[in-house]
């Protein structure tokens, strides 16, 4: 039996010894033609030419020699000499060029016969004798002599006339031949390269479609698929190997299914077990698997798609975490969802965590919804006792303000200067108090949306530099270098000029206190199709990384601050009036080489119009 290779080197092999065959016989046949083409151009054609130059040079003398009879001195000796040696070159050549049998003896017959007309014309042309002598030498001897030298010239120019014929003939005979010849070796080639594309379709091409086709029907799934092996060759060798892969896919595959039941079963039970409510949905939005509270609070029951669920916030948060490739969630317990479970009112934070695969691409999509219901609480009671603490505090530490200052001004009577030191430490103690509780006071009024908000276009340039003007002397005199960076096509902003400028300073008074002097300030902004970004970047210490998520919590200072810092407030503030504004603040920072803060605000011509 042969093996493919021995079937394609035999199949190959014919083509080339066709084409090889062809080849060397065609190159054969076109010698065969040259020489014969050759045969004519060099054996005859200079026989031709150098007989056709003697019949036309004893012509001319013969011509001139009448011309003298008749009295014609104008026919000179010269010419005739020039024709005799025109005669004498042609007579030359064909003498030299004898190819031909009966050409010798008739080329040197002619060489005599122009001996003999020469001594002729001689006596003919020759001044001395009577006019009536040389006519008669012309007529009786002269004529005669040029009559047979002219056709035995002429009769060497039709032998080898003839001669040119016969051999083209013979030429066209050989190219008939060779005609028929490439027709045959052309008609046998492709008959036999006809068997060898029927044979090698027969021998490689069907068993080859035979497994790609059963390699679609693996990519299909049909793992159950055999492979028919018609021979013993490497084809028969791959679908047999064909058909042990597909076994072995067959038994991973079981194997498989096996444990995904067993994983799906335990990943089930667990996911009962947690106090969460989680789903796990594919990307076209079926849930595959899901915890029982996700199931019977929300409806996220497997093989459900996620648009059949009535909870239109949860279907955003899903196609928002698809579209940007990363986790979308609700921002804080003061924006979690309300929702009624049997008639009991309780509070969720939705999470949506695209899983991503090797690749970096979404495989899936994990949804988790915490009850914060406890936490809500707990924050609106906070948000409680702070307001309420707040307002009880403000009338007696007013009153207690008043009173600092009336000892300050000595109103009561003169004091010394230890209880004027003690009273000034008193005052600033107070006034650190009073802000304290004024922010607590914005942060809840804020918080709760009781705080009026006063939205209008704003240009961004006018805004930065309005921000930015109390500070500039606080700046210069630190020797802190400010720069602002702002382009020429920024859009205008929706915003509350007060609330943001208010964000600003917040920004810019950080960036001073933690600045040291020959450091840099600078305020920057890009825009998008929806906001305007603002960054405040300076040069300072930075913020550790631990601390850094931290960093916008109420209450919250870096533990090596002193106590005239502030109580942590500031940045909590410029966060609730962001996201009062539909923006979000970010933080970033390297330690020994500064911070930067960047918020956003939504543009005019995409917020106008809408609710504040």
């Amino acid at each position: 039996m042969l093996g493919l290779r021995q079937k394609l080197s035999l199949g190959f092999g014919g083509l080339f010894l066709i084409i090889l065959t062809i080849g060397i016989r065609s190159i054969f046949l076109l010698y065969e033609l040259g020489d014969s083409i050759d045969v004519i151009l060099r054996e005859n054609y200079r026989s031709v030419v150098a007989c056709q130059d003697m019949k036309e040079a004893i012509e001319s003398i013969d011509r001139l020699v009448q011309f003298r009879l008749l009295g014609d001195a104008a026919a000179g000796a010269d010419h005739i000499k020039t024709h005799e040696a025109r005669f004498d070159r042609a007579l030359h050549i064909e003498l030299n060029n004898i190819t031909l049998p009966g050409e010798r003896e008739k080329a040197y017959l002619l060489k005599d016969l122009f001996q003999n007309y020469r001594e002729a014309l001689r006596l003919a042309l020759d001044s001395h004798i009577s006019v009536d002598a040389r006519h008669r030498e012309y007529f009786t001897r002269l004529l005669p002599l040029y009559e047979k030298t002219k056709n035995t010239a002429d009769e060497i120019l039709r032998m080898n006339q003839q001669n040119m014929n016969d051999a083209n003939d013979q030429a066209r005979q050989r190219a008939t031949e060779a005609i028929r010849q490439m027709y045959l070796l052309l008609i046998a080639g492709a008959v036999i390269a006809g068997a060898f594309i029927f044979l090698t379709r027969t021998w490689v091409l069907r068993p080859i479609t035979r497994l790609i086709e059963s390699a679609h029907d693996i990519t299909a799934g049909n793992l159950d698929l055999v492979v028919k092996i018609d021979s013993s060759d490497e084809i028969g060798e791959l679908s047999d190997a064909f058909n042990t892969m597909a076994e072995s896919l067959r038994r991973v595959r079981r194997s498989r299914e096996n444990k995904l039941a067993q994983m799906q079963n335990t990943v089930q039970q667990a996911f009962n077990e947690l106090p969460d409510s989680v789903a796990v949905l594919d990307l076209n939005g079926r849930v595959e698997v899901a915890t029982s509270s996700a199931a019977h609070f929300f409806g996220l029951k497997p093989d459900t798609e996620i648009r059949d669920v009535p909870l239109d916030w949860l279907a955003t948060l899903y196609n928002q975490a698809l579209k940007e490739g990363r986790s979308v969630a609700s921002k804080g317990i003061s924006s979690a969802i309300q929702f009624f479970v049997n008639g009991e009112e309780r509070y969720f934070l939705p999470k949506v965590v695209p899983i991503l695969d090797k690749e970096q691409f979404p495989s899936s999509v994990m949804i988790i919804i915490s009850d914060v219901t406890q936490q809500r609480h707990e924050e609106d009671l906070k948000r409680g006792v702070i307001s309420t603490v707040s307002h009880e505090l403000k009338t007696p530490l007013t009153s207690v303000r008043m009173g600092v200052h009336l000892l300050l001004e000595q109103a009561l009577g003169p004091l010394t200067q230890d209880q004027l030191d003690v009273l000034i430490a008193a005052e600033e103690d107070a006034e650190r108090l009073h802000r304290i509780l004024e922010d607590l006071l914005d942060i809840g009024r804020i918080e709760s949306g009781k705080v009026p908000m006063d939205f209008h276009s704003v240009l961004p340039h006018v805004m930065c530099l309005d921000s930015a003007e109390p500070f500039q002397a606080a700046f210069k005199d630190k020797g802190i270098n400010f720069v602002l960076e702002l382009p020429s096509d920024l859009p205008p902003v929706w915003v509350d000029p007060i609330r943001i400028n208010h964000v600003f300073s917040n920004l810019f008074s950080n960036a001073l206190k933690h600045t040291a002097a020959g450091g840099t300030v600078k305020l920057s902004a890009t825009a998008d199709d929806d906001c305007v970004y603002f960054s405040v970047t300076d040069t300072g210490a930075g913020i550790p990384p631990e601390h850094l998520k931290r960093i916008f919590e109420q209450f919250f200072r870096l533990p090596d601050q002193d106590n005239q810092s502030g109580a942590g407030l500031g940045l909590a503030i410029a966060k609730e009036i962001v996201e009062a504004h539909s923006g979000i603040i970010t933080a970033e920072s390297e330690i020994a080489k500064g911070s930067t803060f960047t918020f956003s605000v939504r543009r005019s011509d995409f917020a106008e119009g809408e609710p504040a």
